[in-house]
Formats: structure tokens, C-alpha cells, sequence
């Protein structure tokens, strides 16, 4: 595996690949990889010859209170873990390298109304950060397909909008939530965590999946489901940011015709911000 930091060096490589016919594929990350990220990396490996991770703790998309600077940053184990799955290239650039000029006089890439709800409105100016990154970083590795984790619901739909909207050529490709044997959805913000308190915070995908068998009995009570689903939340030590039950397909609140449903849920266990979701789909 090549390890990467300079932009010259990345592009030349890029172009080396598309002149021999190889189609590459993409898996952006802030690096303290899990089993999450791995798995988009094989799925990665099923679409593409070459396979290009980035590893980038991205400063643009955390807030003035949140936790860039304790963000777990493990280079030396990522590139091990990198290596055993058979990555061919690692880009690791420095915030210098990726913003010269610096974040604010930096051009950025916003996908509006959708950007400013559930997660965008609780970390004013997040997506921006990541939609300017990822724009940003496939320009840089010109994939032919990325993959997105199906976590981060959100994000993976505004990334799909922006592609869309400014027509780049490339696959986005979602792949399923990997998940501790208790159910807790595997994230790098996991490490924040004792091994009590992640078996707490596995209360969290527990009211997902009573959610999603109360929608599939034919509940359509949305606004009761969600007050109990607080609760039960609550009653487990943790605080609730919000949960929405939405129309998966636009992000809008369901109604009692919506039939593909995605549910959201965000809430904090002490400082630690955990988000997860869960499809729905309905007769």
C-alpha cells in the first residue's frame, strides 16, 4: 500500500491507474477505522480494481464546542488494518495541504434545506464541512464509485443530492451499519465510551428496532411513538437530541401513506453525541 500526502503525487498516481484502464474506487474517512469502515472497503473492492482510502479529520465540519481536538487520530494502526485489507493507496493530507488559504477563505459546497435539518440543525454548519470535503476529495481522486456508510443516513443522502445536483460521475454506494454484538452501531465516538456505558448507549438501536416493529403492526401514531421512544431513552441515562420518523426517500416526516420509512435518533450519553437509524419498509 502507497502512502500519500501530497496532492502532485496523489494525481499523478490517479493518472497512472486511468491510463492502464483501472477503475477506482473511494472510501473517505477520519481515520480511527473499526470494523464500519472496513466493510465499506470491501465493498469498495467489489466495484473497483483500485481501491483509495483517505484518512483527513476534516476542521471544517466540527463546530467551536465540539471534539476536533480529542478526536482520535491512530495513523500507525488505520495503515496496519489498511494493509491487511488490501488498500493500494492511503491519502493522509494535512489541514494546511487540503485548506492553504484557510477555512475562512475557503470556497465551500452546500446542499441547502436538507443540510440545515435533524443533524444540521443541531451542529450548525456540519454538512457544510462535509459536503465541501467530500466534493473536494473526489475532485482530488476522480473514483469511479465511493461508499458511504449507512449510519450517517443523513449525510449519505446529502452526498447523493450533491452528486446528483452537480452532475459528478460517480456511484454513490451505501453500505449497512456494522454493529457491536449488542447492537450498538460501531463508531469512531465509541471510544469515548467505558464498557458500561456502550452497553447503556445500546438502548439506542433497542427503541429502533421496537419502533420499527410497532410501524410494521400499523401503528401510525408518529407523534405518541416518538414521545414513549424519549422516554425510554431517558429513563437509560441518556438525553435525547431528537428523533424523527421519515419518509426515507425525501427525509420528510412520514405520514400515514409513506411506506419506505427511515427512523432517526441522535442522543448523548454524557458528552458523547451517538446517532442511528433504521429502515422501514412498510406493505
Amino acid at each position: 500500500m502507497q502512502t500519500i500526502e501530497q496532492i502532485s503525487v496523489l494525481r499523478q498516481q490517479i493518472s497512472d491507474w486511468k491510463k492502464q484502464g483501472y477503475t477506482i474506487g473511494f472510501v473517505p474517512t477520519m481515520g480511527n477505522l473499526h470494523q464500519g469502515h472496513l466493510s465499506l472497503v470491501e465493498e469498495a473492492k467489489k466495484h473497483a480494481d483500485k481501491i483509495v482510502v483517505s484518512i483527513f479529520v476534516n476542521p471544517m465540519q466540527f463546530g467551536k464546542n465540539e471534539d476536533l481536538d480529542k478526536y482520535p487520530r491512530t495513523l500507525e494502526a488505520d495503515s496496519q488494518a489498511l494493509i491487511a485489507a488490501q488498500v493500494d493507496l492511503l491519502f493522509t493530507p494535512t489541514p494546511q495541504i487540503i485548506y492553504p488559504k484557510g477555512l475562512d477563505n475557503q470556497t465551500w459546497v452546500e446542499v441547502p434545506h436538507l443540510s440545515e435539518l435533524y443533524c444540521g440543525d443541531s451542529r450548525p454548519g456540519h454538512f457544510r464541512g462535509v459536503t465541501t470535503i467530500v466534493n473536494k476529495l473526489f475532485n482530488l481522486v476522480q473514483p469511479d464509485i465511493a461508499c458511504f456508510g449507512e449510519k450517517d443516513f443523513q449525510q449519505l443522502a446529502l452526498i447523493k443530492t450533491m452528486v446528483e445536483d452537480l452532475s459528478i460521475p460517480i456511484k454513490i454506494i451505501g453500505v449497512p451499519t456494522v454493529r457491536e454484538t449488542s447492537g450498538l452501531a460501531k463508531s469512531s465516538r465509541n471510544g469515548y465510551l467505558s464498557e458500561a456505558e456502550k452497553q447503556q448507549a445500546a438502548v439506542i438501536y433497542q427503541n429502533l428496532t421496537q419502533l420499527k416493529n410497532q410501524l410494521e403492526q400499523g401503528d401510525k401514531n408518529f407523534a405518541q411513538l416518538i414521545v414513549k421512544t424519549k422516554q425510554n431513552i431517558y429513563q437509560a441515562g441518556l438525553t435525547t437530541d431528537y428523533v424523527w420518523i421519515l419518509d426515507s426517500k425525501t427525509l420528510q416526516p412520514a405520514d400515514k401513506n409513506t411506506n419506505s420509512i427511515v427512523i432517526l435518533i441522535a442522543a448523548f450519553l454524557g458528552s458523547t453525541r451517538l446517532i442511528d437509524n433504521i429502515q422501514v419498509k412498510l406493505k
